[in-house]
């Protein structure tokens, strides 16, 4: 235990906590009167089932962080089964919150099947493109097969319809594939041919509030009482906070103004409370996850290991990128929470187990560096060898007498 707490990387534990917590309080800071107004339930439910959701999320960190990540090849198959399974039962069965029928109802608790396709694809495709490490260049071989069942997963996914989140998973498994070597042009056409085929996707499930969200996120004010209504108040939130905001509690926006200020919106009522500095605390915070994630892929010398932190990273960049980029309109809203901090119970249980399992990666650097770290003292150095050597002259002499 002593030694397993010694690999232990407390970076990757303490900053996902004070960042999840931190996002519990403006959680409930958010969505306090929308729960009652809106919702009808008490003033701090939201709050209490997102401190639920963490509570189970740190139970799966710590098992994560300790099991083997190579046993993840192992239940491959099986992990792929059981998210293709649940998104079609979404598609059959699942319940439409905001235009998109993205979520299964078990009780009272709900669950986002996307959320999980999510690592369970970096897990896939790393596994799967670190084994043709040896011909990573044939592209009809090595690069293609593992794209079938990619384009499935977004097809499932496109189908709900969840744009967001299978742009999310299209830019990761990007950044997994081109990390694992691939040729320049392969990835370029792969690109050309998803973005055309989203494309297309996106003419046949073309809706009013879709296009909305597009001609909102360019031409706010063009529509201020309707289609730019949202993105306009996320700008007063933001330019109301000034350095330091209004103080925790004190925001205005989140007052009806806001849509889901708890979730997609969470990162502006942050700016118009706490200011330029809460918010470049959070960026922060995430910036020190995402890199030490990269850093932890560069050290690890086993490929399947290496290019799951990148996908792991990947995914958590990607999502503040792309949550920070509509809040300030410089992306449409496509409804991508702001990892650890946005409210959603399926989405944090995901990020605490990929946060654990970069923490068993870099365990096993660590672990691996240490051995080398021994295996370099030279020998007539090493105190290990003396009793050994020892024992050796003792025969020898006893031989000669």
């Amino acid at each position: 235990m002593k030694q397993k707490l010694k690999d232990f990387d407390f970076t990757l534990f303490i900053t996902p906590i004070i960042l999840t917590a931190f996002g519990i309080v403006m959680i409930y800071s958010a969505s306090m009167v929308i729960a009652v107004v809106k919702n009808e339930v008490a003033s701090n439910y939201f709050m209490l089932k997102q401190l639920q959701w963490f509570s189970l999320g740190m139970l799966f960190y710590l098992f994560c962080s300790m099991f083997a990540y190579r046993h993840y090849q192992k239940l491959i198959k099986l992990m792929i089964l059981g998210i293709i399974t649940l998104l079609v039962a979404v598609l059959l069965f699942g319940e439409e919150v905001n235009y998109a029928q993205s979520w299964l109802k078990f009780g009272s608790m709900r669950l986002q099947p996307a959320e999980f396709a999510k690592l369970g694809l970096i897990i896939y495709l790393a596994s799967a493109y670190s084994k043709k490490q040896e011909y990573i260049h044939d592209f009809s071989k090595a690069v293609l097969p593992p794209l079938v069942l990619t384009g499935l997963i977004l097809a499932l996914i496109i189908k709900q319809p969840d744009i967001g989140t299978a742009s999310v998973i299209f830019l990761i498994a990007c950044s997994v594939i081109f990390s694992a070597g691939i040729k320049f042009r392969h990835l370029a056409f792969l690109v050309v041919t998803v973005i055309t085929f989203l494309g297309f996707a996106a003419t046949q499930m073309v809706t009013p509030e879709r296009v909305s969200r597009f001609t909102g996120a360019y031409q706010p004010f063009e529509d201020p009482d309707l289609n730019g209504f949202h993105l306009i108040q996320s700008y007063l939130a933001i330019g109301t906070g000034g350095l330091t905001g209004e103080g925790i509690g004190q925001g205005v926006q989140k007052l009806g103004y806001l849509p889901e200020p708890h979730t997609d919106f969470i990162m502006a009522v942050i700016a118009e409370e706490l200011g330029f500095l809460g918010v470049a605390a959070v960026i922060g915070m995430l910036a020190i996850i995402v890199l030490r994630g990269f850093y932890i892929s560069h050290q690890c010398d086993d490929s399947f290991g290496s290019l799951l932190a990148i996908g792991i990273s990947s995914m958590i960049g990607i999502q503040a990128f792309i949550n920070l980029g509509a809040i300030s309109g410089l992306l449409p809203i496509t409804g991508v929470t702001l990892p650890f901090v946005s409210y959603g119970g399926s989405s944090l249980l995901i990020l605490m187990i990929s946060v654990g399992i970069l923490n068993n990666i870099a365990r096993s650097v660590r672990a691996k560096e240490q051995r080398g770290t021994k295996r370099s003292i030279p020998e007539d150095q090493d105190i290990s060898n003396k009793p050994r050597e020892f024992t050796k002259q003792r025969k020898s002499w006893s031989h000669l007498q």
